[in-house]
């Protein structure tokens, strides 16, 4: 059991609060924001079920906690999760006017999707225990934590992150340097680019086009990874015959993928093709992948899926 403070009570801070509780941990949000407080109860109420079903959910685990002043918070924390809005002056000041308050060995997480290491340890007066641990939405259901140090992150730092997601039954991306969007949104960015261009031609219905990656690409990987689809492909002659066969028509296709701006037009096609595709209120939605989701992860794990069998292999099991 450890103290985790999140700086910040909005969706992935919230989600972030009951992850770490839900883990057994000692949680406090900090947010001066006294609506953050409802937030946070209904995000704890949605999530303990979920992490029940998942099996994160520790026994006798303590309700996430908010307080409105870090001077009120009391003990310095093991661990702080930033999870404030994704400007780069607002986490610099924010974390620069936290870190007195913390220990020396305090690791200091950063939530952000984009932002670079590197520019918010400026200003940190221990700049070597900050780096991203970037989770997907939301963080009490989905198993991944992508971490990412900086140049002045110490690898025992790094280490010592890992290790504690780890033990929440979380799967530890490394990357080796930071990028803008790190891994995950990197290739979701990437896919709806070309999701946004085939809706913005009229090639298909945006309904169309959802089902395209839930039942075309989405079952299979569940099992095996892009690349070992094409592998696949290949046959006896795995990825060099697949690429010798394929490569140069995946080359002209490449060559004709599309670069959308969401411009005003383009906005409002995605916005009336989302409500044509699922009219279903958002809230409503969230409660069918909560509900589904555990379902689908519980089955990966039991089928032995390769990022789970990594994860045991590299002393991560879960």
């Amino acid at each position: 059991m450890a103290r985790v403070w999140i700086l910040g009570g909005g969706l992935i801070g919230c989600g972030w609060a009951a992850a770490f509780a839900g883990a057994g941990h000692i949680v406090t949000v900090v947010d001066p924001d006294a609506a953050a407080g409802g937030r946070l109860d209904a995000t704890w109420e949605v999530a303990k079920p979920v992490m029940a079903r998942l099996g994160t959910l520790a026994d006798d685990v303590v309700p996430p906690r908010l307080c409105g002043r870090v001077e009120d918070c009391g003990p310095a924390p093991e661990l702080v999760q930033e999870a404030l809005p994704e400007r780069l002056d607002l986490k610099r000041a924010a974390l620069a006017a936290l870190e007195p308050h913390l220990d020396p060995g305090t690791l200091i997480a950063s939530s952000s999707s984009g932002l670079s290491p590197d520019a918010m340890q400026a200003g940190l007066a221990h700049p070597g225990r900050l780096f991203i641990a970037h989770p997907c939405n939301p963080p009490y259901l989905m198993p991944v934590v992508e971490l990412c140090g900086g140049a002045a992150t110490a690898e025992a730092v790094l280490a010592r992150a890992d290790a504690f997601y780890a033990a929440m039954g979380k799967t530890v991306l490394r990357m080796t340097r930071p990028v803008p969007g790190h891994l995950v949104n990197r290739l979701q960015a990437a896919l709806w680019r070309e999701a946004v261009h085939l809706a913005g031609e009229g090639v298909a219905s945006l309904a169309d086009i959802e089902r395209a990656v839930t039942l075309g690409l989405a079952p299979r990987w569940c099992i095996v990874g892009p690349s070992t689809v094409f592998h696949l492909a290949g046959a006896e002659g795995g990825m060099a015959r697949f690429l010798e066969a394929l490569g140069p028509e995946f080359e002209r296709w490449w060559a004709s993928l599309g670069t959308p701006a969401l411009d005003e037009k383009m906005r409002r096609a995605l916005v009336d093709g989302m409500n044509e595709a699922d009219p279903r209120p958002v809230g409503a939605i969230a409660a069918v992948r909560d509900a589904r989701l555990p379902e689908l992860l519980a089955f990966l794990a039991q089928a032995g899926a390769p990022a789970r069998e990594r994860d045991i292999s590299g002393g991560h099991e879960q």
